[in-house]
């Protein structure tokens, strides 16, 4: 798989941060929107069993967060800044690290402890140049996400694939869970039994 493209800004400090571009589709079912991505195009990349620690930075501000993700295939370790709700609301900051284990321990001794430990099952896909990954977390339905180089080509690819503009939202996993009447924040070890 080619790597992302991925658009930089530069902040107010000099700092580049990467503007992420995605949607959700909530409530989908995976073979259905398997067979439609497969039907327009797209080609299945990988399926895999993630898991993350996320660290909060400020107790009352859970807008901004670092994530040690191991995906199967790559480690990332990233700051997180979610801005707004919107398709283009959220920006952060990511390199790739060799161990999830030692930079857990890393973070550990800098002061930070994963505040929560969680695993989803993926699907990943590419479209015409978009990442769309099927999303399976536990104790709530099957999501789309779709993410592309521009709110336009995110809006483009969903259209593609059947979605209007209404049935996308921008919200993060702590969201949807509420969506889902679950507060995330108390579910410290979120995993499939």
């Amino acid at each position: 798989m080619e790597p992302a493209i991925v658009l930089w800004k530069k902040d107010l400090e000099g700092l580049f941060l990467a503007i992420e571009y995605e949607a959700r589709v909530l409530e989908v079912d995976p073979e259905q929107i398997k067979q439609k991505i497969i039907a327009c195009g797209g080609v299945e990349i990988r399926q895999s069993l993630m898991r993350r620690y996320v660290y909060s930075i400020n107790k009352t501000d859970l807008s901004r967060f670092i994530r040690l993700r191991d995906t199967g295939f790559e480690v990332t370790l990233t700051y997180k800044e979610i801005k707004h709700d919107g398709i283009d609301g959220t920006e952060e900051t990511e390199l790739v690290v060799d161990d999830f284990d030692k930079t857990d321990e890393f973070l550990s001794r800098l002061g930070y402890q994963g505040k929560w430990y969680q695993e989803n099952y993926r699907n990943s896909f590419q479209l015409e140049g978009a990442r769309l990954e099927i999303d399976r977390w536990p104790m709530i339905p099957p999501y789309l996400e779709i993410e592309a180089d521009s709110y336009e080509e995110v809006i483009r690819i969903a259209a593609l694939l059947g979605y209007t503009k209404d049935q996308l939202i921008g919200e993060n996993t702590l969201k949807i869970y509420t969506h889902y009447g679950i507060n995330l924040k108390e579910i410290k070890d979120l995993r499939f039994v």
